[in-house]
Formats: C-alpha cells, structure tokens, sequence
C-alpha cells in the first residue's frame, strides 16, 4: 500500500532505508521511543529486515522530491474495549508518528498523519482513532488538536519508559487525544 499526498509519499520500508531510519532513531526525540533507539547502523539494517513484510499498517514517510525517509507512522487495529474477546470488532487505532527533528515544523508530520487518519478511517474501516502523548510533548499535542481529536485524559505517572538516574522507573503525565470516524468527515 502506498499513500501519497501533495509532498510525501507513504510506503512500506525497504531494506535500503536503514541509514536514514537511523538518523532519527539513533537518538529518540521523546522517552516513548526509547525502545526504539538503535545503537549502530547494523541495528538499523536488521530493524529494516523486519519491517520489510509490513504493508498495511507500518510505513515510511519520505520526501516525494527526493525518496528520503523523514519519519514514520503506524496503528493496528485494535478492540475498543481492554477486555474483549477475540471475537470483538477490531475498529479502534492508536497511531505512532515520529518524524526527524531536522523536519519538524515544515507541516510534514501533519500532511502523513492526515492522509494516514484518511486511510484509516476510509480504507481500513476505522471508528476511533486516540493517540497518548507526554504532557511536555508539545509538538504532538498541537498535531492531534490540528487533527481535530479532542484532548480526553491526562493520566498522571501514566506509564515509563526510562529511568531515573537512581535507576527508579521515570512515570510520565500522558494526554490520550481521540477521534471519531463521524467526527473526521
């Protein structure tokens, strides 16, 4: 599958894409991606190797100009509901974008996470989609507002990623944005 708007292009990873994964997963730009860092490009080479079968819901954003991989963006569907059974309808998403800090603030991030929500919600029939993001991550919170999801929660020492220097878990304050299939058209 590929998504394409006015400046990029959506599309599954390719193993050729390891150097510029790399360039921002060397050093992730907000804790929740820090099981994500990878240490060495060979680490990014592997990484590529496993992503190389995701066509659906896993892709690179790069540059229409150029083919340079700028960021990514994923979700999988998921019940809306913790607790339900395999049988439950699998309609609700939570998305993950991460873009290059040497991109941000030229619109990129929201130009793929629009025409990612679009797809979602029109091709891969999705109901709800909601988003967390730490309540210092200001970027990402004005991308979800921008997105039109409506801030639903701040969960206080939510969840941790990292550690303390004393090696005690580091909790964050995480917002969860939401949005309907309703609400997106």
């Amino acid at each position: 599958m590929i998504i394409e708007t006015e400046r990029l292009i959506l599309r599954p990873f390719l193993e050729t894409d390891a150097e510029d994964v790399f360039d921002y997963l060397h050093e992730p730009a907000v804790n929740c991606f820090a099981s994500m860092k990878l240490d060495t490009l060979e680490d990014a080479k592997a990484e590529m190797k496993k992503r190389v079968g995701e066509t659906e819901y896993c892709f690179a954003i790069t540059l229409k100009e150029n083919g340079k991989v700028i960021g990514e963006i994923d979700a999988y569907p998921e019940a809306g509901e913790p607790h339900a059974d395999e049988t439950a309808s699998k309609d609700t998403f939570s998305p993950c974008w991460m873009l290059n800090l040497a991109y941000s603030g030229k619109g990129y991030a929201y130009e793929a996470a629009h025409a990612f929500f679009d797809y979602l919600f029109n091709e891969k029939g999705a109901r709800r989609i909601y988003a967390y993001t730490e309540d210092y991550n200001l970027p990402s919170q004005h991308l979800c507002e921008k997105l039109g999801m409506r801030r639903e929660g701040l969960f206080l020492e939510f969840i941790s990623f990292v550690n303390n220097p004393d090696g005690t878990p580091h909790y964050e304050n995480t917002y969860q944005y939401a949005i309907l299939q309703k609400e997106w058209k």
